[in-house]
C-alpha cells in the first residue's frame, strides 16, 4: 500500500493470528463503541459506525459482542467512557510517529506512551511534532483475483479513488478521506470484495532506514500497536526489502 509502513507486513508475518486477535477485537469493540457514540445508532446515517461493525463481523466477531459495544455507545447500557487521542512522537533517525488511541484515562495512557518512546531511542513530542509530514486518506486493500485494473477504472476512480497500485497479491487503492465510503458503496454495487479499509495517515516523504535504526524503528512500531489503548500507528520510515528480510530472519 503506498505509504504503508512495511513494519505492518513483516509485524503480521511474524505474529501469530491467534494472538493478534484478542487485541484486533479490543480495537473494533472500541472503535464501535465512539462511533455510536459521536455519530449516533443508526447504521444508515453513521458510516463510521457501519464500517467498523462490518469489520467486526468480518473478524467473526460475536454478534451480542457487536450489539454490548453498540449499546454502550448509544447509552443504552453503561461502560467505560472513551475519547479519541492522537500523540505525536520522533523515532530513531529522524523518524516521525502518529498513534491514534482511545482511552478512558488521558493522563495514563499519555504517561505510558511516553515511556515506549523513552525506551526506544524515541521522544514523545507536543502537537505540530510530526503532524505536518502526513496526509490524512482513505485506505483500500482487495484481492488480485477480486478485480481487473479495467474494474477498478470503471468502479473505483470512477467513484472517486485517487490511486491504485499493484501489492504483489493486492490491490491497494487511495482514497480522498471523504471518498472511502462512496468509493466502497461503488466497490459493492460492483461485486468487488475488499479485504479491509480504513482512514489513515500516509506519509508525505519517507526516510530510508537500515541496521540498528531499522530495527529499532520497528520496535517502536510495534510495542506502540500493542499498547491496549493504540488503535494505529503510522511512520515515515521506509526499509529495503533486502533490510527487511535480515530483520525478520533474527
Amino acid at each position: 500500500m503506498s505509504g504503508h509502513s512495511k513494519w505492518a507486513t513483516i509485524k503480521h508475518k511474524k505474529g501469530a493470528a491467534d494472538a493478534k486477535r484478542g487485541k484486533l477485537f479490543t480495537k473494533l469493540i472500541k472503535e464501535i463503541t465512539v462511533a455510536a457514540r459521536m455519530g449516533g445508532g443508526d447504521q444508515a446515517g453513521n458510516p463510521r459506525l457501519r464500517k467498523a461493525i462490518s469489520d467486526a463481523k468480518k473478524l467473526a466477531m460475536p454478534g451480542d459482542t457487536i450489539q454490548r459495544a453498540w449499546k454502550r455507545g448509544t447509552g443504552e447500557l453503561e461502560g467505560e467512557a472513551y475519547e479519541e487521542v492522537l500523540y505525536e512522537g520522533t523515532g530513531p533517525g529522524g523518524t516521525l510517529f502518529l498513534v491514534e488511541g482511545m482511552t478512558d484515562n488521558r493522563n495514563r495512557t499519555v504517561a505510558e506512551i511516553r515511556k515506549l518512546f523513552e525506551r526506544n531511542n524515541g521522544v514523545l513530542g507536543g502537537a505540530a511534532t510530526a503532524g505536518w509530514a502526513f496526509e490524512r486518506k482513505g485506505i483500500i486493500a482487495l484481492a488480485k483475483e477480486s478485480a481487473t485494473e479495467d474494474q477498478l477504472m470503471e468502479s473505483a476512480v470512477a467513484a472517486g479513488a485517487e490511486d491504485y497500485a499493484d501489492a504483489g497479491e493486492e490491490w491497494q487503492l487511495t482514497t480522498p478521506p471523504d471518498a472511502l465510503q462512496t468509493v466502497l458503496d461503488a466497490l459493492e454495487a460492483a461485486k468487488i470484495a475488499t479485504k479491509s479499509s480504513q482512514l489513515a495517515f500516509l506519509p508525505k516523504n519517507k526516510k530510508q532506514l537500515s541496521g540498528r535504526d531499522a530495527e529499532v524503528a520497528i520496535n517502536l512500531a510495534e510495542v506502540l500497536d500493542d499498547h491496549d489503548d493504540v488503535q494505529n500507528v503510522y511512520s515515515d520510515f521506509d526499509i529495503s526489502d533486502e533490510e527487511m528480510q535480515r530483520i525478520a530472519d533474527k
